[in-house]
């Protein structure tokens, strides 16, 4: 019998990672993604998820946040939708993760490591082709300032692995295979295809919210949600979109620089300037469908660079 419960829910995410009773799931996810720092052998999570009191604690579902024995704050989260303003939120989060330990009288030497790992079922970055994005806080140049603050995105769309050939795969992109396909595998699948034990032990959890009837409501509700709130704002964007593509086109020729007061209004106005920038250069690198599924910093920043192209052309 095939798992059925996917665990890009956050309900399930949570029962998987954030469980005291799996930690070792916990730590081989972690050890996955922060390839190159202290290998982490121990965890300690800040608040504890617990079967016991997951019924009394209904849909009231947090990020995991754990401490590992390097005194690293981790935060470990799932997203299957890209709120406005989402790049912001993630630097927003990760700050207080870090500037929340320092109390009164205590030294900014004191301070420890604080990691931010989110998991993403769409591409918030779609040009960039790598599956895992690592955020640190250097110079342009590529100099370091510090590890201290990091931002490590997974975006599953991006993963290539196949069943055929995961088992050989790295362990990131292993863990983005389970992420996407474990829901239609069986327990014996899992342990044919996977190399290490902590992938049954997550599928095991799993298996366990399907068989346990409050387990199993909590996360059929948490299913729906997402679903509803991404059918909201997906519905919202190509509305905005739709509107925003009329009015950008128009607007964009003209002035390509005021803002829209939805999130779809200014993505219209900034692929209409985007368009028209590259109708004056000549480019014709990216169709306007792939320019269409570009997010609003990358339209931006796009923008911003064409600009630049066409004032140097004309010196």
């Amino acid at each position: 019998m095939v798992i059925g419960i996917c665990p890009t829910v956050d309900f399930a995410f949570k029962c998987v990672f954030g469980s005291p009773e799996h930690v070792a799931v916990t730590i081989h996810f972690l050890n996955s993604i922060l390839v190159g720092g202290p290998r982490i052998s121990r965890v300690e999570f800040r608040h504890p998820f617990l079967e016991k009191t997951a019924v009394d604690d209904k849909l009231a579902v947090l990020d995991i946040l754990a401490t590992d024995e390097h005194g690293r704050r981790l935060n470990i989260e799932m997203q299957t939708t890209l709120p406005v303003g989402m790049s912001k939120r993630l630097a927003y989060y990760a700050s207080r993760l870090y500037s929340d330990q320092l109390l009164e009288g205590e030294q900014y030497a004191d301070l420890r490591p604080a990691v931010s790992i989110c998991v993403l079922t769409k591409s918030l970055f779609p040009i960039c082709p790598e599956l895992h994005l690592d955020f640190r806080l250097r110079a342009a140049t590529g100099h370091l300032l510090t590890d201290d603050l990091q931002i490590h995105l997974l975006e599953l769309p991006k993963l290539r692995v196949t069943a055929e050939n995961v088992r050989y795969a790295s362990p990131i992109e292993q863990w983005g295979f389970f992420f996407l396909n474990v829901q239609n595998l069986t327990s014996h699948d899992v342990a044919r295809l996977f190399p290490d034990h902590e992938f049954s032990e997550a599928a095991g959890v799993l298996q366990m919210i399907g068989r346990t009837p409050e387990q199993l409501a909590l996360y059929d509700a948490r299913l729906k949600f997402q679903r509803d709130e991404a059918a909201k704002l997906d519905g919202a964007r190509l509305e905005g979109r739709e509107e925003g593509r009329e009015e950008g086109r128009e607007e964009g020729r003209e002035e390509g620089r005021e803002e829209g007061r939805e999130e779809g209004l200014r993505q219209g106005k900034l692929l209409g300037r985007v368009v028209l920038l590259r109708e004056l250069l000549g480019v014709t690198d990216l169709t306007h469908a792939e320019l269409d599924a570009l997010t609003e910093d990358e339209l931006s920043a796009m923008a911003d660079g064409l600009q630049t192209q066409l004032r140097h052309r004309g010196q």
